[in-house]
């Protein structure tokens, strides 16, 4: 999604963006912080950073200061996803007259902040203490500035705003800051300290602060949000007054009543644990709400809001660990679906949404994303995901809720083939995506000699999951006692297995073509997306092996991961955001597709190796990408300078790879879970799972490494749910 061009010109993610790698980020709820490791939000810089809200950045100004100076930072973490807690030390503080304030490393700073969306209140507390022997008196500041940016202003670096700022306000202990948006909405940030501060310096809060040796003094903070129609012109935020222990304990309260219903991982390797623990809080972190249903928002900064694929793909990772997202992802996109035909929108009817934006530009339609629809392949995932979540949870009420959706989904697919039968895309609106499959950026679908392919484009993955989709809702209406709805789905699915096959196999590349262009050409690169090909089970078993040989060799496989492209193609950079670089959601689905075949010792190959990544990256956090440097050129993985972390697709990505090796296949409707050949990598001795849900059965299971593989044992489960185990 990063480097997007549109027709006009119009870049959607600039080249120009800062680095966002050491970047904390904080999210609950659509409320969510993203900060420089020490805590600031820069003024007086162009930056990602600020408190976003609704696809604005309210804030993207928040700087503390000792004595005009920066601190240094020495410790900063956001493990617990709504909170950070940073540790700051002071280089040496000098008055304007020569004087020495305070020596270096003398005073301590312990910096604790916590968001509350329920409030949209960002509560911050910091503890100043002198460490030293002398007295110190210090002016201690807080600047702040809000432009109520819209996020498409912030990522196009365009400080521009369309609505009208009103000059702010400070009085007593709060400072006001308002925008009356060009959509009608007057939004406010209010800032207020728990004692008034010393003197208001224009939107900045001096405090004289005098601490004897070893004394300490705490300053507390509580900015507030809110958005008003124009007609309530005089309302303000309402700040919550709990305090940080109380905030903290509502947090750990919501978040474990949240994870008591999602399938437990305990295993004899603590960095699979701690791995697997880092995705479930992330995903908890990620967790959105639209009109009542939740769905894992793709990614902060830029992607926190609801994308077709990106919210499809993440609830299909995670259905083994919590079925009711997935459900309530479907019936928002199923609220969202396409009903008229609209080219600027790129909306037809029976088609997925791409993304759905909120703020002041799309309200007042400057941006087709209200919603935007432009992708060629949420549609096909939207109905494996329908199926998925059938065979989890065996839930009727909701696929009968969902049959007019998937009829109109289906009937999309089948209105939108081209001549030999493959979807593809060739939009005719100036605002369109130039490429609309995952590898979404203007140059990421290239030619052999490095050109952009031609479009109409027919993308090697979207083929495969509409074989996928008609595959598994023919197996799911036959559950369903509906045979007449899936001979046809059986039908058509065989008929494009076979002329794909035949038509995208590349012989002298060993993988199949990244897609076909204009007139039917391909493009005769190596791609990851020969392995999406194999994660749906459209390969011809030879081919499929051949595709697996060509996807772990040298030029692919870096060791951590495979490569979006070969190391060998002319397009290739191993910082390309499609063009080299290595994704973990699309390696999670690639390891998927070894299984589906039996290629067993790659797919734990595979595994191993994102373990490997996840375990160098901080907070076991595998990013939305990283660079497609190989192991042997460096011990550690490559930072991608602008990924999203977290990112649900990411996060989604171990969790989805582990129940890929340990065989788990759901028959919710007739209360059974078959577990088929699991493996474990040589590192993991034993593994269990517990409250796995399938159906409305749960089932605690026990993977147990022996001389010959791995033994299964079931150690409770609800009648009349029966686990099969097929060695």
């Amino acid at each position: 999604m990063e480097g997007q061009v549109s027709r006009t010109g119009l870049s959607l993610r600039p080249a120009k963006t800062p680095s966002i790698a050491d970047a904390l980020t904080l999210k609950h709820g659509d409320l969510f912080l993203v900060t420089e490791s020490d805590g600031d939000v820069p003024v007086d810089e162009l930056h990602a950073t600020g408190l976003y809200y609704h696809d604005c950045r309210f804030l993207d100004g928040y700087e503390l200061r000792l004595a005009g100076e920066r601190q240094e930072a020495l410790v900063s973490t956001a493990g617990r996803g709504y909170q950070s807690l940073i540790e700051l030390t002071n280089p040496e503080l000098v008055a304007p007259d020569g004087r020495v304030l305070a020596p270096m490393h003398t005073i301590g700073i312990k910096w604790s902040r916590t968001l509350d969306s329920d409030e949209l209140v960002l509560r911050d507390a910091i503890r100043i203490r002198n460490n030293g022997e002398e007295v110190v008196d210090l002016p201690v500041s807080f600047n702040f500035r809000a432009r109520f940016q819209d996020v498409f202003s912030v990522r196009l670096l365009d400080p521009r705003v369309a609505g009208r700022p009103s000059r702010p306000r400070a009085e007593d202990r709060c400072l006001h800051l308002e925008y009356h948006g060009a959509d009608d909405v007057i939004r406010r940030v209010t800032v207020c300290f728990e004692e008034s501060p010393d003197a208001w310096e224009g939107t900045t809060a001096v405090f004289s602060v005098s601490l004897g040796p070893r004394e300490e003094r705490e300053i507390q903070v509580i900015i507030g949000l809110s958005e008003e129609a124009v007609a309530v012109p005089d309302a303000q935020p309402a700040l919550r007054t709990d305090d940080q222990e109380t905030l903290m304990a509502r947090h750990a309260e919501a978040e474990k009543e949240w994870r008591s219903d999602q399938t437990g991982v305990r295993s004899s390797s603590l960095l699979l644990d701690s791995i697997i623990d880092r995705s479930v809080r992330d995903l908890y972190l990620l967790r959105s709400c639209l009109d009542g249903e939740g769905y894992y928002a793709a990614g902060v900064p830029w992607f926190a809001t609801l994308f077709g694929r990106d919210s499809i793909i993440s609830a299909l990772q995670t259905l083994a660990f919590d079925t009711s997202i997935a459900r309530q992802t479907l019936r928002i996109l199923a609220k969202y679906q396409g009903v008229a035909c609209d080219p600027w929108r790129e909306e037809q009817p029976g088609k997925i949404l791409h993304e759905l934006r909120v703020g002041e530009l799309a309200r007042t339609k400057r941006i087709p994303h209200s919603p935007y629809y432009g992708s060629i392949d949420a549609t096909p995932l939207f109905l494996v995901l329908v199926a998925e979540y059938f065979a989890w949870s065996g839930d009727r009420a909701t696929i009968e809720e969902l049959e007019p959706n998937v009829q109109a989904a289906l009937r999309w697919l089948e209105d939108n083939q081209d001549d030999k039968g493959y979807l593809s895309y060739c939009s005719n609106s100036p605002e369109a995506l130039v490429n609309q499959g995952w590898k979404d950026s203007a140059n990421g679908i290239p030619n052999a000699d490095g050109t952009p392919a031609e479009p109409p484009i027919a993308l090697a993955e979207v083929q495969a999951y509409a074989y996928l989709a008609r595959v598994r809702l023919a197996d799911m209406y036959r559950r369903l006692g509906c045979p007449e709805r899936a001979e046809p789905l059986e039908r058509q699915a065989e008929a494009l297995r076979k002329r794909f096959n035949e038509d995208f196999w590349i012989d002298s590349r060993a993988c199949y073509a990244l897609a076909l262009q204009k007139g039917g050409r391909p493009t005769r690169v190596r791609s990851s997306n020969s392995g999406h090909c194999l994660w749906a089970g459209i390969a011809e078993p030879d081919l499929a092996r051949r595709c697996r040989k060509r996807l772990m060799r040298p030029d692919m496989f870096t060791g951590w991961g495979i490569r979006t492209l070969s190391n060998r193609e002319v397009a290739y950079s191993p910082v390309g955001y499609h063009l080299g670089s290595v994704w973990p959601h699309d390696n999670s689905l690639i390891m998927d597709g070894f299984r589906r075949y039996g290629f067993d010792a790659a797919a734990l190959e595979l595994f191993s190796g994102m373990m490997r990544a996840a375990m160098h990256f901080n907070l076991y956090r595998l990013p939305e990408l990283f660079a497609g440097f190989s192991k042997a050129e460096y011990e550690v993985p490559v930072n991608y300078p602008l990924a999203s972390k977290p990112q649900a697709w990411s996060a989604g990505a171990m969790p989805f790879m582990l129940a890929g090796l340990l065989g788990l296949r759901p028959e919710a409707n007739l209360h059974r879970l078959n577990v088929v050949s699991p493996v474990l990598p040589p590192y993991i001795d034993w593994l269990e799972l517990n409250n796995l849900s399938v159906g409305p059965g749960r089932v605690d299971l026990r993977f147990q490494r022996t001389s010959t593989g791995v033994a299964v044992e079931v150690r409770r489960k609800d009648p009349p749910l029966q686990v099969v185990i097929r060695l």
